[in-house]
């Protein structure tokens, strides 16, 4: 894997071990900001982070700052590695180890806002995070900000926001969300 473009394109990022997360493909990424266009300047939240491959390449492209929410040792080891290696540190790059529901509660404690969140589940269990994901984003969201799912088109998941935009690659969908 590696980082598509911006300060660190180019730049290689390695994927945790083992078979309990699924790193985002290249393909994906690049297409996936292509969409999104511009991200400088945006407060990113990386919610089932894994390797940090979304925030990474956001903070890539000129966003401000990333907080990335992982709970799998593994995938943890790999995204501080990542985060390490690229040189990117606090407070530009925050890792936060916790479940997402209680990273997202205690992000809202702090008041915090972002303007770009990734959500990317595991796929098995995407299609029941829906529901408690759209409520605890909500109040976590800038005003015109953006929520991008990546999910398995068999078992999407879905979160009660307005959809901009929906593209299918492989199995993979990636939905952008905004918020108004």
């Amino acid at each position: 894997m590696r980082v598509i473009a911006g300060d660190l394109g180019g730049r290689h990022i390695q994927a945790p071990s083992g078979r309990v997360t699924r790193p985002t493909s290249d393909r994906v990424r690049e297409a996936l900001f292509a969409m999104l266009e511009e991200v400088a300047g945006a407060s990113v939240l990386d919610v089932f982070a894994g390797s940090g491959a979304l925030g990474i390449e956001a903070l890539s492209r000129g966003a401000a700052d990333a907080v990335f929410v992982e709970r799998d040792a593994l995938a943890l080891r790999a995204l501080r590695a990542n985060l390490r290696s690229l040189g990117l540190a606090a407070p530009r790059a925050r890792v936060r180890r916790a479940d997402a529901l209680a990273a997202l509660r205690s992000a809202r404690r702090r008041q915090e806002t972002y303007d770009l969140v990734f959500v990317d589940p595991p796929y098995a269990q995407a299609r029941d995070w829906g529901p408690e994901l759209s409520v605890a984003l909500a109040p976590l969201l800038a005003t015109a900000a953006r929520v991008i799912v990546e999910s398995d088109r068999r078992t999407p998941l879905q979160l009660d926001m307005h959809v901009e935009r929906e593209r299918r690659y492989g199995d993979t969908t990636i939905t952008i969300h905004s918020h108004p």
